[in-house]
């Protein structure tokens, strides 16, 4: 009876696995849904008769998962790269010089490259061990990210099982998405369940990956492209094939759903005709992409390409141009920043643009107002690019004529302070200093914030709360509060309160650098803060100094070093540093390098993305105590880029200033022999 219930669980999971494989991945379903019904409730039935039979790649299994307390950390063998961008025709064409300078004579002039839509969505990594799927991770970092097997597996279109003969052991990435169609009927239901709705495709498909709960992602219409391979191992692995769009078509027969929207293409010319054609097509698929990308289909040359930090020489991502939508504009409003800049903001009538629902755009500031002529109730384009703040571009038709022009308010409009504008700048700014209730929330948040103070859990709803209550007239307040004070708060537990108050606490132990910045004096950035850090060493010395003094540090302009004394020749800035000291405040002063035969002494270092093996503080620290000199952006002087991962633009401006960029690795290396 046992061996009759094995040999028909095998049968049954075979033509239900060939069935799902023909309905999610083909769209092309053998059986009817009623026959389909029937053997899921046949496999079903001997599987609770017989528990011990039930394995993970089962389909029943596909929402059997138990909700989880947290997701646990994967690291990849093989890291998840980010990509370069390209904006621009040209940004193309020089993409493709550059693989034919490096390739050399050898190149074809017209090299093929594989083309694909830019999902946008969540990358995952699966890993298939004799077929059988055996984990599923985010790329999180690119180095490690979080272990989402069980929600991956009820997405039907990954298999559990693949199909053929595929390598022992092998990694497919590819991105999880969610339909167009799925995300709108799903927004629905939620919003008959009176329950919050989703922004756009994007943020859904991420929301529903990390559920901690399976069961709910498996409600959820997630679906998956898959385009790329991690580590591969075992018998089978020099069986691959020698081109990306051969690896495509592997996918294929191993039962993996690629998107039907790929193609080989050639040359320059044939990319950006794809893109062309993409950007035609982009409003009529039934998913949402933000571009396209290309990669050098022969994997050999791949290879003798490379990788620069975390990006591959090969490939590249070709964006699309900022969205643009029409709408009203509802009402002006002016808003009080950190530093007292009143910026005019206008208030829409909802529209969706760039992938989410945008009802507020910003106008800069008052000469952008005026040189625009945006006036309430005027018909106006607006712009979102990716996670750009929408701005006003244009207006199309005034409400009127006569409608009144917009007028730079003589007061501010949170605490009546009188407003100046400063002859030659764009900018008009409260005098209400913190005295201004606005600009003492948005410099509370930037004095707790990660790379200032980095006090956690300090987040906009309770700073609210503390200004509102006056319970917090300055950053010093702060480490005066206690336990029933942040009890007493709004959705704010004795736990919470207690953690917060221990995050306080440690944020009592800096760095010198870090409290410049956090003090938020204007124009003073991280790369500056460390600037004055590294050249005055002390506190004490940077407080007597003049504007002068402070304009001898390096990259510290007549401009930036006017700001910096003004800030410190404040007797109210002063009194806030001292309190801040009185409350336990601390840093160690920065010794001054020594520089005599130091191999790195006057070089210029740059340090982007995020680093594992220690903090970007801590680089800067054991470059400044070679000698060197850490700059906060990239130029011809640079002489390394050090890259962590996800290193942005800085990485692309290395490329066109030929700076030698260092990984991680190569980073510690270099430092090895000082430490």
């Amino acid at each position: 009876m046992r061996r009759d219930a094995e040999r028909r669980i095998a049968e049954l999971r075979t033509q239900i696995g060939r069935n799902d494989y023909r309905y999610y991945v083909l769209d092309d379903p053998d059986l009817p849904d009623a026959e389909y019904d029937k053997l899921m409730i046949e496999l079903r039935a001997l599987e609770a008769q017989y528990p011990d039979l039930i394995t993970p790649d089962s389909p029943t299994q596909r929402v059997s998962g138990e909700p989880v307390a947290a997701f646990g950390v994967v690291t990849h063998k093989v890291p998840m790269l980010s990509l370069e961008n390209a904006f621009t025709d040209e940004d193309v064409l020089a993409f493709d010089r550059r693989i034919h300078e490096r390739l050399g004579s050898e190149a074809e002039a017209n090299l093929e490259y594989v083309a694909e839509p830019k999902l946008d969505g969540l990358a995952v990594t699966v890993i298939y061990r004799d077929g059988k799927l055996e984990r599923a991770a985010t790329r999180g970092d690119g180095v490690k990210g979080e272990d989402v097997t069980a929600n991956v597996r009820t997405i039907h279109k990954v298999p559990h099982r693949l199909k053929g003969h595929p390598p022992q052991v092998v990694e497919v990435r590819g991105e999880v998405f969610m339909p167009l169609k799925g995300f709108e009927r799903m927004n629905r239901l939620l919003r008959e369940q009176g329950e919050k709705v989703y922004i756009n495709p994007r943020n859904s498909a991420s929301g529903s990956l990390r559920q901690l709960d399976p069961r709910i992602t498996a409600k959820r219409p997630l679906d998956m492209f898959f385009y790329a391979l991690g580590t591969v191992e075992g018998s089978g692995a020099e069986d691959l094939p020698p081109t990306q769009w051969g690896l495509l078509k592997a996918f294929e027969k191993w039962g993996l759903p690629i998107c039907p929207d790929a193609a080989v293409i050639k040359g320059a010319a044939g990319c950006l005709d794809y893109f062309r054609e993409m950007a035609h097509k982009r409003s009529s698929l039934s998913y949402q992409i933000d571009g396209v990308v290309y990669k050098l289909n022969q994997r050999a040359d791949q290879e003798r390409l490379g990788f620069v930090s975390r990006a591959p020489r090969w490939a590249t991502a070709h964006k699309f141009p900022a969205e643009e939508a029409t709408t009203s504009v509802q009402k002006i409003e002016f808003q009080v920043g950190r530093t007292g800049a009143l910026t005019p903001v206008a208030r829409l009538e909802p529209v969706f643009v760039g992938g989410v629902t945008v009802s507020s755009a910003t106008l800069h500031n008052i000469d952008e107002v005026r040189r625009k002529d945006v006036r309430e109730g005027d018909t106006v384009v607006v712009r979102r690019a990716g996670d750009v703040i929408p701005e006003v571009v244009r207006v199309i038709k005034h409400v009127s004529d006569d409608a009144p022009a917009v007028e730079l308010p003589k007061r501010c409009p949170v605490c009546n302070s009188e407003v100046i504008q400063a002859e030659g700048e764009a900018v008009a700014r409260c005098t209400g200093g913190f005295t201004c209730r606005a600009q003492r929330q948005e410099s509370l948040r930037h004095f707790a914030g990660r790379r200032a103070m980095d006090i956690e859990g300090l987040g906009d709803k309770i700073i609210e709360q503390l200004v509102e209550q006056d319970l917090v007239k300055s950053p010093a307040d702060l480490y005066t509060l206690t336990l029933e004070q942040l009890s007493e708060l709004e959705r704010m537990g004795e736990k919470s309160a207690a953690k917060l108050v221990q995050a306080i606490d440690k944020s009592r132990d800096t760095t010198l650098p870090r409290f410049l910045f956090a003090l938020g004096i204007r124009d003073v950035g991280e790369a500056t803060a460390l600037a004055l850090a590294q050249h005055f060493g002390k506190l004490d010395k940077l407080l007597a100094a003049s504007a002068d003094d402070i304009q001898q540090v390096q990259d510290v302009g007549p401009v930036v070093a006017a700001h910096v004394a003004a800030f410190f020749a404040s007797h109210d800035h002063r009194k806030v540093i001292a309190r801040l000291q009185e409350e336990g405040v601390r840093w160690p002063d920065v010794a001054r390098p020594s520089v005599a035969g130091q191999p790195f002494s006057g070089m210029t270092f740059v340090i982007t993305g995020t680093l594992d093996s220690m903090s970007r503080e801590e680089a800067q620290e054991a470059l400044i105590a070679l000698g060197v000199k850490v700059s906060g952006s990239v130029s011809r002087k640079t002489r390394y880029l050090v890259a962590g991962a996800d290193p942005g633009s800085k990485l692309k401006k290395a490329d066109e200033f030929g700076v030698e960029v260092l990984d991680e690795a190569k980073f510690v290396e270099l430092l090895k022999p000082f430490r």
